[in-house]
């Protein structure tokens, strides 16, 4: 289909030589109907099927971007309410802590207070003890010294009497 217009190209450059650029001859209409035709074949074998091709790739391509674009507003959303969530969090554990701290300084307290009764009273009666003790040495210690004055007394009076 191709050489034929190159054909009649060749059989009319033989029959005239007159050309310049282009002759108006019975060629030309040939070649307009043969440069249509193929303008057509080339339109439904391959512009239309890559045309259908690049919108259904545009299409593809645009409903991409609009779910993407959709996960990302939903992803957002979810970041901001789960650092919400986490800052909630955050402050919920910072009075669990803060109060567990103020009761095991209270415990503290307490203890030590209890430990501080603990030790007065084991003071206290270890000072009981001792004076109860000092108490039944002092008499002891005079009942031994009043002994033992009767002892020289009469040891004294028993030489005395010898004498």
């Amino acid at each position: 289909m191709i050489n034929l217009p190159l054909l009649f190209a060749l059989q009319a450059s033989n029959a005239q030589v007159e050309g310049g650029l282009f002759d108006f001859n019975a060629t030309l209409p040939l070649m307009a109907l043969q440069f249509l035709t193929l303008t057509l074949i080339m339109n439904f074998i391959f512009y239309k099927p890559v045309s259908n091709v690049l919108d259904e790739r545009d299409e593809y391509i645009r409903n991409s971007l609009t779910t993407a674009s959709a996960s990302l507003l939903k992803a957002d959303e979810l970041t901001s309410k789960y650092e919400q969530e986490l800052a909630e969090s955050k402050k919920e554990a910072q009075k669990i802590i803060k109060i567990s701290q103020q009761e095991a300084q209270q415990i503290v307290s307490i203890k030590i207070k209890e430990a501080q009764k603990n030790a007065a009273t084991l003071v206290s009666e270890a000072s009981y003890q001792l004076n109860v003790q000092k108490e039944q040495a002092l008499r002891t210690l005079e009942d031994q010294v009043d002994a033992l004055s009767d002892r020289i007394k009469l040891k004294l009076l028993d030489n005395k009497s010898i004498i």
